[in-house]
């Protein structure tokens, strides 16, 4: 019962996420007006914006101007909600639970900004480092038992990813003479790092690559792309750091 509950609370979620998506990088309040298509701007009736259920049957299409729904609203609400489930199995429920929840959807509203406009919205990474140190420290997120433990932990992993990330940006200068990688990806690093810390910010930051680069060939090869969003990697390779981070470094250091 409570994955169910999790489940359609999640979907819910992911609703209030995909406004977020839409209107963030357009400088719009996310509160006011209520849902609309973005195609005719028609307002969307309460019995069409069932998570989930409603794009199953309008067909993806908007009822007024029958305009295709982006796949990307009825994938944000799954991922949402089938993310609460992984979190309530993982952490069981507590004060961890809803923690790292906010955490996931704070990378989920990044990485997909990231693949539709190419940016990071710092209005979500920079207020996300203060409240992942917050949450660490208070929570105790790492399990370290103290406060102090916990706050250094988190300002650590803040100094590492950012840090790790700026010095891999002037480092792709260097060689590349161009901008390697924005400011945005160093901001996410730093929220990255104040929710897991250290370690686990450092194993995202080898991770990512390794998640990216077979789609980043493809893109350069087929579709000619020198730039790729580097933002959903980044954040994929976080929740796998969250979740298998651990068993991770035990496994290399026990090699």
């Amino acid at each position: 019962m409570d994955y169910l509950v999790v489940f359609i609370f999640g979907a819910v979620i992911g609703s209030f996420l995909n406004v977020c998506i839409y209107r963030i990088p357009l400088g719009k309040s996310i509160v006011l007006p209520r849902s609309f298509c973005p195609f005719c701007k028609r307002p969307i009736r309460w019995f069409d914006n069932i998570p989930l259920i409603s794009f199953l049957l309008l067909r993806g299409r908007c009822r007024f101007c029958k305009r295709a729904i982006p796949a990307r609203y009825f994938l944000v609400e799954l991922i949402t909600a089938l993310s609460g489930i992984g979190l309530l199995y993982y952490f069981s429920p507590g004060p961890r639970f809803f923690a790292y929840w906010l955490f996931t959807c704070a990378l989920i509203i990044i990485a997909f900004v990231d693949i539709e406009k190419k940016e990071i919205p710092d209005v979500i990474s920079i207020p996300g480092i203060f409240a992942g140190m917050a949450l660490m420290t208070f929570l105790r997120l790492d399990a370290s038992g103290a406060y102090g433990r916990s706050f250094l932990n988190s300002a650590l992993g803040v100094l590492a990813g950012g840090g790790s990330m700026l010095l891999l940006g002037l480092f792709g200068e260097l060689i590349f003479r161009k901008e390697a990688l924005g400011g945005g990806d160093v901001k996410l690093m730093g929220m990255i790092g104040a929710f897991l810390g250290w370690k686990l910010v450092l194993v995202t930051f080898f991770l990512a690559p390794v998640l990216g680069c077979g789609v980043g060939l493809v893109m350069k090869i087929r579709f000619k792309k020198e730039v790729i969003a580097y933002g959903p990697y980044l954040s994929l390779a976080a929740l796998i750091s969250l979740f298998f981070g651990d068993a991770i470094l035990d496994y290399l250091f026990r090699i």
